[in-house]
């Protein structure tokens, strides 16, 4: 087994930076079978991805993700780029043999998703997708109280992503908003993360029926993009939105509960509002990000008079990850879950076992995406497992 692992990342704005932070502090706080380096990261503007390169602490950089990916230097190969070049970096790099880790979602199709899968399956390189709200302390902590049993036979999952960031109909038309280049608007960049926690806490997708809007057709075109925020002419020229705004849909799981799911860029008031409720037989769990510290649970065993949902702050060293941080009720945050992540992306890499979620579990998101996009064209129910 080497003991150390090169890294080269593709991308170095809003999530180059968070992965970028989350390299550095792995080592400090946990103690990963590897040690990682943080070898080269790509950009197609050299002067930004050189300045990123120096702030962000990587040893070189690169303007050509081909180079990156054929570098003998690098092991494994991260990408954050806009997901319109997913599939072309992925395929490149599991046939340069390089392990790869991709955010979500893992492609703009269904069809462009297996072609990934098939890829990293076919060079046997590991393989991890950035579904990163799973990390956090309290859903590992609502994955175990539901193994358990400690909520019985799960009758319904309920999910809200809600945010605002866009609800401005002079906010410019950034990359997010293009379908060319993000494949979807509300429901593949916020109802995946929702997508992924309902596969992960309760189970498989049957079918699935969904309803969509795009409140504002036309924006500014932008001129220039740091993340998510962005700048654009005043009464320059307008190009068409041709994402959804917003999305929900119904669905039946193959183990019989039913779910909801919302998710939208129009929700006044809410900056990343992403929460879900799933109620069975003895229990319930309720989860909020914006607290994710914090698990509300309902026993129903619970003497009668006494019941009610508890709060459980999922920061003592008995709770998942806890233990290699702070101390009890000195909370972690969003920087965090990226941490979790690289920490168990590393720790597969180093033992030759399979990550967690893998690109099998994108292909399974993109595959539910498909199948809502397909009911609201249709305006009916589909079956997931038909796609």
């Amino acid at each position: 087994m080497k003991d150390t692992l090169n890294v080269g990342l593709v991308g170095y704005k809003f999530m180059g930076k968070a992965h970028s932070n989350a390299f550095k502090k792995v080592e400090m706080f946990f103690e990963p079978s590897m040690k990682i380096v943080m070898k080269a990261i790509c950009g197609r503007d050299e002067e930004w991805v050189k300045q990123s390169a120096e702030k962000f602490g990587w040893e070189s950089y690169e303007t050509s993700w081909e180079k990156l990916v054929k570098r003998d230097d690098i092991d494994m190969v991260d990408i954050t780029a806009p997901s319109n070049v997913h599939k072309e970096i992925a395929i490149a790099a599991a046939e340069a043999g390089k392990h790869i880790f991709c955010e979500k979602p893992l492609a703009l199709n269904l069809k462009d998703a297996r072609e990934m899968l098939e890829a990293v399956e076919k060079n046997k390189v590991k393989h991890q997708i950035g579904f990163n709200y799973r990390f956090a302390p309290a859903i590992q902590l609502a994955k175990q109280l539901i193994d358990e049993g400690k909520i019985g036979e799960i009758y319904h999952f309920r999910a809200l992503y809600l945010q605002d960031w866009i609800i401005d109909p002079e906010f410019p038309l950034v990359w997010r908003l293009d379908k060319t280049v993000a494949g979807s608007g509300s429901l593949g960049d916020l109802g995946a993360h929702s997508i992924d926690l309902a596969r992960f806490l309760v189970g498989e997708f049957d079918k699935v029926i969904g309803v969509n809007k795009t409140f504002i057709k036309e924006r500014p075109i932008v001129e220039r993009m740091d993340g998510l925020t962005a700048d654009a002419k005043a009464d320059g020229p307008r190009g068409e939105v041709t994402v959804d705004d917003a999305t929900l849909f119904l669905v039946e799981f193959k183990n019989g509960a039913l779910g909801s799911f919302e998710a939208t860029r129009f929700a006044n008031g809410h900056k990343n509002g992403m929460s879900f409720e799933i109620n069975g037989s003895k229990g319930s769990v309720r989860f909020e990000f914006e607290r994710m510290n914090e698990l509300w649970y309902y026993n129903s065993d619970d003497p009668e008079g006494l019941q009610g949902f508890r709060r459980i702050q999922a920061t003592e060293p008995v709770h998942p990850y806890a233990s290699a941080w702070w101390p009890v009720g000195h909370v972690i945050g969003y920087e965090h879950t990226f941490v979790h992540e690289f920490y168990e992306f590393v720790e597969a890499i180093a033992h030759d076992k399979q990550a967690c979620p893998s690109f099998y579990d994108g292909v399974k998101c993109s595959q539910i995406l498909e199948a809502v996009d397909l009911s609201i064209a249709e305006r009916q129910w589909i079956e997931v497992d038909s796609l």
